[in-house]
């Protein structure tokens, strides 16, 4: 009979239908590190991180299913990475439906100036004039999407909508997204910056992807342009960001990640014109859990039946 031991707080709801459900599998709670200590040596799998500590008595341990879509914590777990024979898989594609809606939700929120708007109604006031003045709207907009993996192509098949221009950078230059009239490798993205009305970045935060823009690559991008972070924070420099925004070389920019977060109250993004600070949030829905459940449930499915399993992440390239 398989052991998985569920090393974060989840609740004993959810251990319970998944007792029902896979009746041949022991379900164990351990989300602290003197449980795993003890619950690890039989453990087959884990649902969540192990705790370094605990990973030299996981001799059995062949699959962690990480609960979230970015596994950059696996950085700090080292010795997960050199175990060959564990298996990481994540629950990549569960919350990109709603990011692609959140993206969407910040970007109209700077063209057609909602935060203005909910202040007028707040005091009210009737600012047509005001509100009118700079409006946009995105039809023949370039988009640029800085990683085209589930997150881009989430927003690319919404900007389709929007009669946006789509252009691409990925890490893999062979990638292909609909809509998406040209991708491009990393070398190209100057050129990505340069043409670009607006930029999404989606890229996993690595090793090779962190502090990729930085004040120079800033200075590129068109002085009415926005920048939106809605992967992870640290590949965006929010210093040098703060810096183009206050001296106008660029217009606005939207944040659901930050590094760190939350930002403390001397941050520079803080209370700057035509910029919005989201809490993380962009992920959340009711249909992300739902998603993100039906990973869970699919993956154990398999890996009782001793089938390949799905969303497997590669744990030295850390996505």
């Amino acid at each position: 009979m398989p052991k998985i031991v569920i090393t974060a707080p989840m609740g004993g709801k959810l251990t319970e239908s998944l007792r029902a459900e896979f009746p041949a599998v022991t379900f164990t709670l351990a989300p602290d590190l003197e449980s795993q200590l003890k619950e690890l040596p039989d453990a087959d799998a884990t649902i969540s991180w192990p705790h370094r500590e605990a990973l030299p008595v996981a001799k059995k341990l062949r699959w962690v299913q990480c609960t979230s879509a970015g596994i950059e914590r696996i950085r700090g777990i080292p010795e997960l990475i050199e175990m060959d024979q564990v298996v990481l898989t994540n629950a990549r594609g569960s919350n990109t439906p709603a990011i692609g809606d959140h993206f969407f939700a910040l970007l109209l929120a700077l063209t057609r100036h909602v935060p203005d708007i909910m202040e007028d109604n707040k005091a009210r006031r009737w600012d047509r004039p005001g509100r009118a003045k700079d409006a946009r709207e995105l039809t023949g907009a370039v988009l640029g999407l800085l990683g085209l993996g589930t997150m881009g192509a989430n927003i690319a098949k919404r900007a389709i909508g929007f009669d946006m221009q789509l252009r691409g950078v990925d890490l893999n230059p062979a990638a292909r997204c609909p809509g998406v009239s040209e991708v491009w490798g990393l070398d190209r993205l100057d050129d990505l910056l340069r043409v670009s009305d607006y930029v999404a970045v989606c890229l996993p935060f690595t090793p090779q992807t962190r502090g990729l823009i930085g004040a120079r690559e800033i200075g590129l991008m068109k002085p009415e342009a926005a920048l939106f972070v809605m992967s992870r924070g640290g590949i965006v420099d929010e210093s040098a960001l703060a810096d183009a925004i206050k001296n106008g070389r660029l217009w606005g920019a939207a944040l659901d990640s930050t590094q760190p977060e939350p930002p403390p109250p001397d941050h520079p993004l803080w209370g700057l014109p035509n910029v919005i600070l989201s809490p993380h949030c962009s992920f959340s829905s009711r249909q992300t859990e739902e998603r993100r459940d039906a990973i869970l449930r699919e993956n154990i499915r398999r890996f009782v039946a001793g089938e390949p399993l799905t969303n497997l992440c590669d744990k030295r390239a850390g996505y």
